[in-house]
Order: structure tokens, then C-alpha cells, then sequence
């Protein structure tokens, strides 16, 4: 029978349909998926080790017979323990199995057995603690073994049983890449990559097969993208915006000089606007850097040059605070600004629609209710998404859809470190904007212990809500849980109501009812809540310039990119802010990242650390982007790689 790569897995010998059922749990239809479901990890276990040769730590691979076998009794909320005497020629050892009833029945007295596991000591003596065991065939040690993801009712041996099936039909595996690509990046051919990375015969064959395989995921994902931005790039023309229309008739009339860095990023996009091609744009900013006015003074060039725009935020809340500022903008030009939300009148919502479809409405800002089927624009010219990691690459699509060949400007204030940017947003370009307008003074950090420097944080924001300033107090959870040692926003809520008698304490959270929420942040930006209890909700949201306190309990449970974005709420007036972390910093990771936030507000540094410490998969919900998930690369530590792909 002539077997294929691509056929089912269940060609494969023991692959019935039960298994290939669970194998399908781990993405594994054919025999090329399996191929492809590479190790986690490897155990070596080249050297067999001498008894006497054993050290405390090290993970080692021992072989001798059992002397003595001492099953102990169940005792109620003990485990059951197997104690067994092994030894080879230069001495013994004391092997420990815990739960293994199934081991008492099978094993057997001074027959000789392989154990591979870590050395650890118990009251001056070495020991084994539960380790892999086999009996020994009396050959030589079994090599360097793959270690599999798996599921239940699959176990280790017969994954490397099937992998090594799999391999001997892997003759029609097509080496995609180009000979001079091979040749110029010394790798090694695919076969032998993805032979070595199952069933390495050393060190070095792996890391050549690791190599090779990291460069063709990056490179595929790479040429992905490319080709994304290829099609935005050649194939259609998008809109010339008129070039007599000057973004410098709009920028003259703002109340403030724009910074460098933001004329900088309008030159790019009034060359992009004014260009045949299609822009396709990420402006990635810091908090406060000044963004909502390059996306103001791009839609003054489109609807000035006879086209509508559109702006879409991912909450209520931060697209009415949009329409807010971009209205009072746009006043003196004669431009009309609507907001288009989910909460709307059905009435209100069918007047709307009718004005944007006529072009009545020049500037459309607002939620994911603008890719709904029916709101229709007369002549969508730019599109705008904002807070971009909200939404996927699929919403962006729909949005630029609603017109012919609009240009898109997408903005984001989650700083990227500009490598992942590379990988993210592939199909755009990128303009950042590294520099804070003048005047802004940093949001001052600090770190206080959980359960030593609770009262000094408490005092503090007494001491600033006594001079008429507002704070914010975030907690991890809504409700509290018993598997977890955090505070919850609701226990917060009512201890700090005690605390704060003379003050007005509110709570928000993402349950609560949109209308809820929104009347609870309009009476915190008018003042009438000193202290707002919330989850996360805020992160992104609105702009209190008279809030100057942002507290932030067990801040060792959030991510740097959160706890910077939680940051950038204050430090949004005249007055000096601060961030007050409450931790408990009980591992050495949760030490870095409060150390990096009091050292830095800097969001680029912040961002490449928290790649460096988290990895990215955690670090910016890649799925949501469409971007395939990586299976061997990792964005944090091939980085290199990524830079020789992209070039």
C-alpha cells in the first residue's frame, strides 16, 4: 500500500478511529499534521550513569536491579507511597514512586530496570523521585527522546512509535525553499530537519533542525503578510486625495504646536493620502502622545477633498469621548461629527443611518455597531480604527468594505516592540510617534508591599483627594475567589467605603449594563466620584485630567502592556500623578516587572521587556489578528532569525 504524507492518520499502523478522534484535539488530521507536532521538549539520555557518579539536581539515567520493595499503607490524606532499593555494581539508590498500584503489581525483584528522573536528597540520602521507568533490554542507552504535548489516552511511546512510522513516508515533502536561500543561511535540507527534531542522534543535529524549521515558520508568515500588503500595494488603485487641500489649514487652527514627531507622522500620511496606492497605516503611540489629532487632521484632508470618514473605537465610552473632541475640532471648518452607538434609539439610529447614506454626516465616530450590514456611507474615503488590539483583522476589513478603496489609518496606544509590529501588522506601515507634547510631567511610580505599605498607599490618596484631586483604585476580579488570594474590586468597593466615609466611592466593572457604566464615568469626569473602584474596564477609556492617582492592587497578577496603559489614565492634566502598585512580589518575575514600572514610563522599553519576560502568545492575543499560531518559534527569543526572514 502506497502511503502518502497527506493521507489520513489513521493509515498510520495503531492509529484506529479512537485515537485519530483524540489525535484531532491536537490538530492532527493527516500524517504531515503529526510530522509537524513537534517535541516540547527532550530527556537525554545517551549516558547510562554509575550510582556512585550521582549528584543532588541533576536529571540523570541510571539502570540496576531492584533489591528490596517496601509498598506502604494508605493512610487517609497521605499518598501512597512505593519504596524501592535499586543498584548496579558501584552502589544504591533509593527510588520513590507516589500513587502507582498498577507499578506494585508489574515490577519485580532483581530484574533490571532503566529509571530517568531528577536526583533529589531526603535526610542526607540520594533519592529518586517518580521517575520514567522501562526494563531494561541490555542494550545501550535509548539516545535523546522527544517529549510530546499530549492528551489524555495517548501516551509518550506511541507517539514516538507513530513519529517514527511517519518519517519513513516523508519522501514526498517538497523542500520549499529556494537552494540559494538554503545555501546562503547554511541550513540544513528539510527531511533531515524534521527527522533530527523528532529522533536527534546529538546536540548539534537538533539545533540545526531547530533552526531550519524556526526560519521556514517565520519566513512563511513573513511572506504571508507580504503578500497582503503587496495587493494593497499594487494591484488597486486607491483614492488621490486633492494635494490643494493642506493638512496645515487644519494644524493652524489647533490650540497647541504639534511635536516633531507628530508632524513627522502627518508628512507620511499626507504623501500616502495624496498617492495612487492605498495607505494602509498603523500609527503606534504612546498614551497622551497626541494621536487623536493626526487622525483629526487626516479626516480634514478627506472630507475637504469630498469624501466621508469614519472612526471606529472599541467601547462606548471612548468613542463618545471621540466625537466630544473631535466635534469641538472640527467646529469651525462646518464639518458635521455623529456618534453611531449600539445603545442608540431605534428611531435616533434610522435617522442616522438615512443622513450618512445621503452624506449629510461627514465624520461617523463609533463602536463595532459601523460594520453593521445596514449603516451605508456615500463616499467612504478614510477609515480609522482605534486602540487597533481590540479588534481583529477581520473587523478591519468589514469597516474598509463600507467604501471603495478608503484609506485606513489604524492607531494604537499598546506600545509594540517594533519586531512583533513587523509580524502583527505585516500588512501595514508604520509610523511612530516617540515623543510627548511639552509640558506633560511622568506619572511618578511606586511599589508598596501587600501587607506592610497598605496604609502609607491609603494615606496617600487621602492626602490628594483632600486637595480636590480624584483617584482610581483597580483590583484583578469582580467577585472573590476562592482558588486565588487577590482582592476582588467588590471587597475593595466596601473597604474602602469604611475607609472613605467622607468621600464618594463608586464601583464599575465590565458586568454591569453599558448604560451603567457610561453615567458612572460621566459623573467621575464631572467630578461628583472621588474614588472609582474598578477591574480593568478602564484601561482604556476616558480622559480625567483632575484624576492624579492611579492604585493598583495585586499588580503582580497583570502584564507590563496593562499595567502601562492602566498608568496613562492619570498624568492627564496640570497637576503631578502617581501610580501606586500594590504587590506581592513572591517570584522573581513579579519582582522585574514592578521593577521596570517604576523605573520607566518610556511604552517602547516597557513593551520589550514584557516580550522578553512573558513571550508573545500572552503578550497580545495573537489569534485574534488571524496570524497563525507558531508551533517552534518563539517571537521573544528568535528575534534574530526574524530580522534575517524580513530582510
Amino acid at each position: 500500500m502506497n502511503v502518502s504524507i497527506f493521507d489520513d492518520v489513521k493509515s498510520i499502523k495503531g492509529v484506529g478511529p479512537k485515537k485519530a478522534k483524540v489525535l484531532e484535539a491536537l490538530d492532527i488530521f493527516t500524517i504531515e499534521d503529526l510530522l509537524h507536532h513537534y517535541p516540547r521538549d527532550y530527556e537525554d539520555r545517551r549516558i547510562i550513569r554509575t550510582i556512585n557518579s550521582l549528584k543532588e539536581d541533576e536529571t540523570v539515567l541510571i539502570q540496576g536491579k531492584i533489591r528490596l520493595i517496601h509498598k506502604s499503607r494508605y493512610v487517609k490524606g497521605k499518598k501512597r507511597t512505593l519504596r524501592l532499593l535499586v543498584s548496579d555494581n558501584t552502589g544504591d539508590i533509593e527510588v520513590v514512586f507516589f500513587n502507582s498500584a498498577y507499578l506494585e503489581r508489574i515490577l519485580k525483584k532483581n530484574v533490571e530496570y532503566q529509571f530517568y528522573g531528577k536526583i533529589s536528597r531526603n535526610n542526607g540520602r540520594l533519592q529518586m523521585l517518580h521517575p520514567n521507568l522501562s526494563v531494561s533490554t541490555g542494550e545501550s542507552a535509548p539516545g535523546i527522546l522527544p517529549i510530546y504535548s499530549l492528551v489524555q489516552g495517548i501516551t509518550q511511546n506511541e507517539i514516538r512509535r507513530w513519529q517514527k512510522e511517519a518519517i519513513s513516508y516523508m519522501k514526498e515533502l517538497e523542500d520549499h525553499l529556494p537552494l540559494y536561500l538554503i545555501k546562503e543561511n547554511r541550513m540544513c535540507d528539510l527531511h533531515y530537519a524534521i527527522e533530527n527534531i523528532h529522533f536527534p542522534k546529538d546536540v548539534q543535529k537538533l539545533k540545526e533542525s531547530k533552526y531550519r524549521l524556526v526560519y521556514d515558520e517565520l519566513f512563511l508568515l513573513q511572506l504571508a503578510l507580504l503578500s497582503i500588503k503587496q495587493r494593497f500595494d499594487k494591484d488597486i488603485s486607491g483614492i488621490e486625495f486633492s494635494n490643494q487641500i493642506k493638512m496645515e489649514e487644519f494644524v493652524s487652527k489647533l490650540p497647541y504646536k504639534l511635536t516633531g514627531a507628530q508632524s513627522r507622522v502627518l508628512a507620511e500620511i499626507e504623501k500616502d493620502m495624496e498617492s495612487k496606492k492605498i495607505m494602509n497605516r498603523l500609527i503606534q503611540g504612546d498614551v497622551g502622545s497626541g494621536k487623536t489629532a493626526i487622525a483629526a487632521t487626516a479626516a480634514y484632508k478627506a472630507i475637504k477633498s469630498g469624501y466621508q470618514a469614519v472612526l471606529m473605537a472599541p467601547t462606548e465610552i471612548l468613542a463618545r469621548q471621540h466625537k466630544d473632541t473631535l466635534k469641538s475640532m472640527f467646529e469651525p471648518f462646518e464639518i458635521n461629527v455623529e456618534l453611531l452607538t449600539g445603545s442608540m434609539t431605534a428611531k435616533n439610529r434610522e435617522g442616522l443611518i438615512n443622513d450618512l447614506k445621503e452624506g449629510k454626516i461627514d465624520f461617523l465616530i463609533g463602536t463595532h455597531a459601523v460594520i453593521q450590514e445596514d449603516v451605508q456611507f456615500n463616499n467612504l474615503g478614510l477609515v480609522i480604527t482605534d486602540e487597533q488590539h481590540r479588534f481583529g483583522v477581520k473587523q478591519r476589513l468589514l469597516l474598509t468594505q463600507k467604501g471603495s478603496n478608503p484609506d485606513v489609518l489604524v492607531m494604537t496606544a499598546t506600545p509594540i516592540p517594533r519586531t512583533l509590529a513587523f509580524i502583527l501588522y505585516g500588512d501595514l506601515d508604520i509610523s511612530i510617534i516617540d515623543e510627548m507634547p511639552p509640558g506633560r510631567k511622568p506619572v511618578i511610580t511606586k511599589v508598596v508591599n501587600r501587607n506592610t505599605g497598605r496604609e502609607y498607599a491609603y494615606d496617600f490618596v487621602r492626602n490628594e483627594i483632600a486637595k480636590g484631586r480624584q483617584a482610581y483604585v483597580v483590583a484583578p476580579l469582580i467577585e472573590e475567589s476562592d482558588v486565588l488570594d487577590v482582592k476582588s474590586a467588590t471587597e475593595l468597593y466596601e473597604e474602602l467605603k469604611n475607609r472613605f466615609k467622607d468621600y464618594k466611592v463608586q464601583l464599575l466593572h465590565g458586568s454591569m449594563k453599558q448604560l451603567e457604566k457610561d453615567n458612572i464615568m460621566e459623573e467621575f469626569k464631572e467630578g461628583k466620584i472621588d474614588i472609582l473602584v474598578s477591574t480593568v474596564v478602564i484601561e482604556v477609556g476616558i480622559n480625567v485630567p483632575n484624576a492624579t492617582i492611579m492604585l493598583i492592587e495585586n499588580a503582580e497578577r497583570f502584564g507590563l502592556a496593562t499595567l502601562h496603559q492602566l498608568r496613562g489614565r492619570v498624568g492627564r492634566g496640570k497637576y503631578q500623578s502617581y501610580c501606586i502598585l500594590i504587590a506581592e512580589e513572591k517570584t522573581e518575575l513579579a519582582k522585574q516587572r514592578t521593577q521596570i514600572m517604576e523605573q520607566t514610563t518610556d511604552g517602547f522599553i516597557i513593551a520589550e521587556k514584557d516580550l522578553e519576560l512573558r513571550g508573545p502568545g500572552e503578550f497580545f492575543g495573537v489569534r485574534q489578528h488571524g496570524i497563525p499560531e507558531l508551533k517552534i518559534a518563539d517571537l521573544a527569543k528568535n528575534i534574530k532569525v526574524l530580522e534575517k526572514v524580513h530582510k
